[in-house]
């Protein structure tokens, strides 16, 4: 704001206000910011809707075009064509700048998603969901990672804490909007929906971001080798959820881990690798920020089997079940709006410690409840995963704020930002298989699900022990 002085000539003169800019709520959502904020956020509603749109739609979708041994692979083909394009966010961003690099993200899902309406096969639409899934991999990187170029930073912890709640906001929107059309039997209409919102996301793009880029280009050779490993860890874990439990199952989950530390020997010693250089540094708290993000994230990925559990155990109407099936989301939405508007770094750091804590706590109580004989059993579940999301969402915000801020150099800071979707991405990929193997190991009923709540309760517990070397590393 400005207001006018007078000299001691008597002329009006113009002096600049020195308050410190507010970082609301109000701010992100003015008229300066509106257009950007629903940019960011809308890419990432699009991908979440998309991953429940389609797997309510599936079964219908097989009944009209057949493909039912493609079935899984629907999933798949769209999660690992994401993490591919996830990784090349960055230089997307510094070539292409923000407003172009959306754009083609935009264009990609809606060429894949008017595919998918077309699509007379189940092998034409496993094309149209690898397209999808290309430019579902960069709305979910640029999402974070334009955040730094689009709003002030005052404004990141508000704008991460929007754009998380999107992930939960797919969650509780996608599997309706997917019911709805399955009943109406025109499951096509919903891929529709799908083009129509992504070419509006994609004009208002070229609007409300900044054309060029204030990240340099030098990146230097594309990691071929380390994209490739990633992407078969990606497959690999996949997979693992698709073969008969036994020894195929233990060898896809072996060789998916192989990978992965394949990943990280042959990305070390890159010279233009996937992750930030910073990533590998002894003492840099990035590498366990973004495990930390993963972990957070697998609790998300119990709500595949929710509504399973809510119907076949706790008596519950498909509708109400479904529901019950977003209660982690839900959890972790709420809250990561209260969470996000915590500036202070001191309660932030606390935020940081106290999220994997009440993650563990949620889905133990959860996983103990399992076998209570009452009435009240299913409250207690809905309680013990409220407060599991309740732990994602405090600390999550925080976590992503801290990986943009990792570094001081701009192509660093622009690779951890990415860094972000990816990690969340890969993190989807592992934790959906292994939540799929625990409920199997566990068995039918109730041990199933309280195999499932220990097992990411383990997780849990491991990222408290995470954060505090990640905290102790930032100091």
């Amino acid at each position: 704001m400005s207001a006018e002085d007078t000299d001691t000539a008597g002329n009006s003169t113009t002096t600049t206000s020195t308050a410190a800019p507010s970082g609301s709520w109000r701010e992100l959502f003015s008229s300066e910011h509106i257009t950007a904020s629903l940019v960011l956020a809308g890419g990432i509603a699009v991908y979440a809707m998309n991953t429940f749109v389609t797997a309510a739609l599936l079964p219908t979708t097989v009944a009209d075009i057949g493909g039912g041994q493609y079935f899984a692979w629907v999933t798949t083909s769209f999660m690992v064509a994401s993490v591919l394009t996830s990784m090349l966010v960055a230089r997307t961003l510094a070539s292409w700048g923000a407003a172009h690099a959306y754009l083609l993200a935009f264009l990609l899902f809606a060429a894949g998603s008017l595919g998918a309406a077309l699509s007379p096969t189940m092998e034409l639409l496993l094309v149209a969901r690898v397209l999808q899934g290309l430019g579902g991999g960069l709305l979910a990187g640029l999402g974070y990672a334009v955040i730094r170029d689009a709003l002030p930073e005052h404004l990141w912890t508000r704008a991460t804490g929007l754009v998380s709640a999107m992930w939960g906001f797919g969650t509780l929107v996608g599997p309706a909007i997917g019911g709805v059309f399955a009943q109406l039997e025109f499951w096509r209409g919903a891929f529709w929906l799908l083009t129509v919102v992504a070419v509006v996301l994609g004009v208002m793009s070229l609007r409300g971001l900044p054309r060029g880029s204030t990240e340099p280009e030098d990146f230097g050779r594309l990691p071929v080798t380390s994209l490739g490993v990633l992407v078969l860890a990606a497959a690999a874990f996949s997979i693992a959820a698709i073969v008969p439990v036994g020894w195929p199952t233990t060898v896809a989950l072996t060789l998916g881990v192989v990978l992965v530390a394949g990943f990280v020997l042959v990305d070390r010693a890159a010279p233009s690798p996937v992750l930030p250089h910073i990533t590998y540094q002894r003492g840099n708290p990035l590498k366990w920020i973004y495990i930390l993000l993963g972990i957070l994230s697998a609790a998300a990925m119990a709500e595949i089997f929710l509504p399973k559990f809510g119907q076949e155990l706790g008596g519950m109407t498909p509708l109400v079940a479904g529901v019950f099936g977003a209660t982690v989301s839900i959890g972790w939405s709420f809250v990561q709006l209260f969470s996000a508007s915590v500036d202070d770094e001191r309660t932030s750091r606390r935020l940081m410690f106290l999220g994997p804590v009440l993650m563990t706590v949620g889905l133990a109580v959860y996983a103990a409840s399992q076998h209570l004989d009452t009435d009240g059993a299913a409250w207690v579940w809905v309680g013990g995963l409220l407060l599991a999301g309740a732990g994602v969402g405090l600390a999550f915000p925080h976590l992503s704020v801290a990986a943009m801020r990792s570094s001081d150099d701009p192509v660093e800071g622009s690779k951890a930002a990415a860094g972000v979707g990816t990690a969340e991405l890969i993190a989807n990929a592992i934790s959906s298989a292994l939540v799929g193997v625990l409920v199997v190991v566990g068995g039918a009923g109730a041990a199933g699900a309280a195999t499932m709540g220990a097992g990411l309760a383990v997780m849990g517990a491991l990222g408290v022990f995470l954060v505090v070397l990640a905290l102790r590393g930032g100091r």
